[in-house]
């Protein structure tokens, strides 16, 4: 699908957003407004030479998405600061060499509970048996009925509005990867394929909504939201995670 040329510079976009993601990881601190961490997130994208994948994407204003507690995605930097216990999901996307790396993580902003921890393990989790799923030949269902046993697993629920995606030049182009099982999807991975799998899961109901700023989810009962995500390579064999941290999770 990609030659060799095209994997490498995909290869750099990913690694310099998983640079970014840590950098905002280690800001994150309670005190901080979200407007000042996607502050800290923009300078490093433009120090790294990269540009902001999601700056200005159908009117997005901010240079990532900072969702907090039952903001599940799409969040927007603004004056809300970050207390003790949030749980603060950070996406980064980077342009770089004309490819884009997308990745995400929830941090507990000073610590949290140990239900929220329970949910976020069960997140990470269901996005690594998700990954394993994505194999050459295999039907993209094949991630979401991954996805959705991992979490159904432990009680907690999966969003349904919103889902992965394949990711390279765009930041979001075919296939469509849900994170439950559609009996209609007849899609298959094909090696060479570059896509983003990103489980959203919910302590509640899996009922989301958009806020009147249009672009922020909320989980519709309010309650804690978790999301992690990373960009693969499909190959036939095991997925080569591209924006794979080589350090301790942060979570």
């Amino acid at each position: 699908m990609r030659s060799a040329t095209e994997l490498a510079k995909m290869r750099a976009a990913c690694r310099m957003a998983t640079q970014v993601l840590r950098e905002a990881a280690k800001s994150a601190e309670p005190g901080m407004t979200t407007s000042q961490l996607d502050a800290v997130i923009g300078r490093k994208i433009s120090f790294l030479g990269g540009v902001s994948a999601f700056l200005g994407y159908r009117g997005f204003p901010g240079f990532s998405c900072l969702s907090v507690n039952e903001e599940v995605i799409h969040g927007i930097g603004s004056k809300r600061r970050l207390e003790f216990g949030d749980l603060l999901k950070i996406d980064i996307g980077v342009r770089y060499l004309g490819y884009i790396g997308d990745t995400a993580i929830t941090v507990s902003v000073g610590g949290c509970s140990l239900l929220a921890q329970k949910m976020m393990n069960a997140t990470v989790d269901a996005l690594y048996k998700g990954i394993s799923a994505a194999r050459g030949g295999e039907s993209v269902q094949s991630v979401g009925r991954a996805v959705s046993k991992r979490v159904h697993a432990d009680g907690f629920g999966v969003v349904r509005e919103f889902c992965g995606h394949g990711v390279g030049k765009s930041l979001h182009e075919d296939p469509q990867i849900p994170n439950y099982p559609d009996p209609k999807d007849r899609s298959r991975f094909k090696v060479g394929m570059t896509v983003a799998i990103e489980p959203m899961v919910t302590m509640g109901g899996a009922a989301v909504e958009v806020l009147e700023d249009g672009w922020t989810v909320v989980t519709r009962d309010r309650k804690l939201s978790a999301h992690f995500e990373h960009t693969i390579l499909i190959t036939d064999s095991e997925p080569e995670i591209l924006t794979r941290d080589e350090d301790e999770p942060l979570y």
